[in-house]
């Protein structure tokens, strides 16, 4: 919200809303908000945490709004879910008017130990991962790093792109983060419904090892991890 300087006020967008975290902040602020999402399922969380957002079903690199209809754009970990970066990227800053801001997350590489534990414990089992998993075509990958995600914004037009590494510890119920991929969520979890019901045991026998390091006294993991912010102007 800082980095997009959103306040009382201007039009918002946020898009990849997810349960609408972002919204809700936004909305807090006094902005009137508009929340994406390509899910309906999420649109309907959304609703029910940012009530007073306008919802609308749509999918990067096309959003259904005429050019320059915003004051501010945010993107909260949804540039490193798209199958065209460098187009999302773009279609934020088209939609956000002239001294208008554009603000977004991703996660970073190296990946930190949140984004990690899981693929480990697959390594740890034996597992290979399939070689068949959606992944981004390599001519519309960018580096996961401070330059690499300023270089995306400002490829995009955006102009006085800067960027920050933010770091904290995620807390997490043990069980409530193994049923991430246990449930299919993410590519790891399209990994683990590969797998038969031995193996996916295996599995879950090095993530309780692994895990274990990061647990707290009151048994709650705590995992180090990192995010890029990067923001830029519309001239």
């Amino acid at each position: 919200m800082d980095a997009a300087a959103v306040r009382a006020g201007p039009r918002v967008i946020d898009v990849g809303t997810g349960p609408g975290t972002v919204a809700a902040r936004a909305l807090r602020r006094g902005a009137e908000v508009v929340a994406v999402d390509a899910e309906p399922d999420m649109l309907d969380a959304a609703g029910r945490h940012a009530p007073g957002a306008e919802l609308h079903e749509a999918v990067l690199p096309v959003l259904p709004f005429p050019a320059g209809g915003f004051d501010a754009a945010v993107a909260n970990f949804v540039l490193n879910h798209v199958a065209d970066p460098a187009a999302a990227a773009a279609e934020l800053r088209r939609v956000v008017r002239p001294g208008g801001a554009v603000a977004v997350t991703i996660w970073p590489s190296p990946r930190p130990p949140l984004q990690r534990l899981w693929g480990e414990a697959v390594a740890a089992a034996g597992v290979e991962a399939p070689t068949d998993l959606p992944r981004l075509a390599p001519e519309h990958d960018f580096p996961r790093t401070e330059d690499g995600l300023t270089g995306l914004l400002a490829a995009a037009g955006l102009t006085d792109v800067r960027c920050v590494t933010l770091a904290w510890e995620h807390r997490a119920d043990p069980e409530a983060w193994w049923a991430r991929p246990a449930n299919g969520i993410g590519t790891i979890g399209l990994v683990l419904e590969r797998q038969p019901t031995a193996v996916r045991e295996r599995i879950r026998q090095q993530y309780d090892l692994l895990s274990a390091r990061y647990r707290d006294t009151d048994g709650q993991l705590a995992l180090p991890t990192a995010a890029l912010l990067a923001c830029g102007w519309v001239d």
